[in-house]
């Protein structure tokens, strides 16, 4: 049963997340690029994604454990193994996961590239889990508190955001000169589901008194949101694919925001470029419903056993004090805001070597840079550091390899590829290759994959 309970408490501790892209970032030769810096220097014509599987990606990440330590098969008990994780980690581990699904996407140019602008549009499917571990409920659930006299538990270590939403997008790109590109994207989210709990505060502490009395104090103030669920846990009878493509196509609660980004070049071969992406927010009035868990309660006696009327009369005592309302509010949650930014330093010539025309515009072969990456969270900013290397493999294969250092692992190696022939342009992407032999250990993985139509700007180098 304590088994069972921290799994439960452990699945609804999620918080609200979107994963570090760092290969995609500022690889322009994939279109999808701009939706991590929409002032991203790419030449196309026109490019159009091919429905459902232009821009497909995945990722997950723990920062405390793997599922090797769970679920290995070395004998271990798996309460042991539970124990392990829960007293390795802080409140500050977390578990993510993302995933997007791209459903459709494209772009086209409007007059030369001296004096262009260009439109960029698209709409994607995207979910969003992030769970911090509830250390204090956990050990709790697992332990009680007969062994913790004088312990403190904070409850505030539920907290939790989570949603499943479509975002409809438009974007514009100007470049301002040789030297300056700048975008804009407006959106358009509609929310299919989400719950919401991020401000938790409360605390439980048990202290001894004299011939076996005890002194028993909890204090709670929770307020757990949720919208779009209700109807699913309610003797549900309806379609619920009908019902979620509904609200994927703005029958859900809806929310605005934007993204802004720039790249700017001192010198031809030297290129600094910024980002911030979703800033915006959603409002939730559909199908509400919000839990509130308030209130004090101290208990003074002994120990109560629970198969007795006197033990029942206590409990009523606790949920009068504490009491779980049920209300039907509307509130707003606002969107994780992730800020990028890169410096890149690019050398060799790439140029085609069967032609050295003068009016040839010069390429380079070989990029390095660093990337940094800022996400905000319920608690504290997420951040990562890449430094990456860009090479130009064939005409028609380039290639980026990242070293990425965050909270989740200090030796991520990630690779990703892109390659168009012909009109069609396929890309793939991994991390923490190094974690491929046994998955099962890894602590963060990722995989982007598409297929687009590209019709490049004959003027521009590829």
């Amino acid at each position: 049963m304590r088994k069972l309970s921290f799994i439960i408490i452990l699945l609804v501790s999620i918080n609200c997340f979107s994963q570090n892209k760092e290969i995609l970032y500022n690889f322009t030769s994939v279109p999808q690029s701009l939706m991590t810096n929409p002032g991203a220097d790419v030449k196309y014509n026109w490019f159009v994604g091919v429905p459902l599987l232009s821009g497909i990606s995945a990722n997950e990440g723990s920062s405390g454990f793997s599922a090797y330590d769970l679920f290995a098969n070395n004998g271990v008990d798996f309460n042991t193994k539970l124990r392990n994780v829960v007293f390795s980690t802080s409140r500050r581990d977390k578990l993510a996961i993302n995933e997007q699904i791209e459903l459709f996407s494209g772009g086209f140019k409007i007059g030369d590239w001296q004096k262009s602008a260009y439109i960029s549009f698209g709409m994607y499917q995207e979910l969003d889990v992030l769970a911090y571990m509830p250390k204090d409920p956990a050990i709790l659930a697992l332990d009680g508190n007969q062994n913790y006299l004088g312990k403190v538990f904070n409850l505030g270590d539920l907290n939790m955001k989570g949603e499943m939403l479509s975002v409809l997008h438009v974007g514009y790109h100007k470049n301002i000169s040789d030297k300056l590109i700048v975008g804009v994207r407006g959106k358009i989210y509609s929310s299919v589901l989400n719950f919401s709990s991020t401000q938790n505060s409360g605390y439980f502490y048990t202290v001894p008194g004299t011939n076996s009395v005890y002194n028993q104090v909890i204090y709670s103030n929770i307020l757990v949101n949720t919208s779009g669920l209700s109807n699913y846990t309610n003797n549900y009878s309806g379609n619920a694919q009908s019902d979620i493509t509904k609200k994927m196509l703005f029958g859900g609660d809806l929310g605005i925001g934007f993204d802004a980004g720039l790249t700017y070049y001192p010198k031809k071969n030297i290129q600094f470029t910024a980002s911030i992406t979703d800033v915006g927010f959603i409002s939730h009035s559909k199908d509400v419903k919000n839990y509130s868990i308030k209130g004090t309660y101290n208990y003074q006696g002994i120990m109560p056993n629970f198969s007795t009327g006197t033990a029942n009369d206590i409990y009523k005592e606790f949920k009068a004090a504490i009491p779980i309302d049920t209300l039907h509010s509307k509130y707003t949650t606002w969107r994780p805001v992730k800020f990028n930014s890169s410096y890149q330093y690019s050398f060799g010539d790439g140029r085609n070597s069967t032609c050295n025309c003068d009016g040839d515009e010069f390429k380079y072969k070989n990029a390095v840079g660093a990337q940094l990456f800022a996400m905000t969270t319920p608690r504290t900013p997420f951040m990562a550091l890449t430094a990456y290397y860009r090479r130009q493999v064939f005409e028609s294969l380039e290639m980026k390899a990242t070293y990425t250092v965050d909270s989740f692992s200090y030796r991520n190696i990630g690779l990703g590829l892109s390659t168009t022939i012909g009109k069609v342009n396929f890309y793939m992407m991994a991390d923490n290759l190094l974690e491929f032999a046994d998955v099962s250990k890894a602590k963060s993985m990722s995989f982007q994959l598409g297929l687009n139509v590209i019709f490049a700007d004959k003027n521009t180098p590829d």
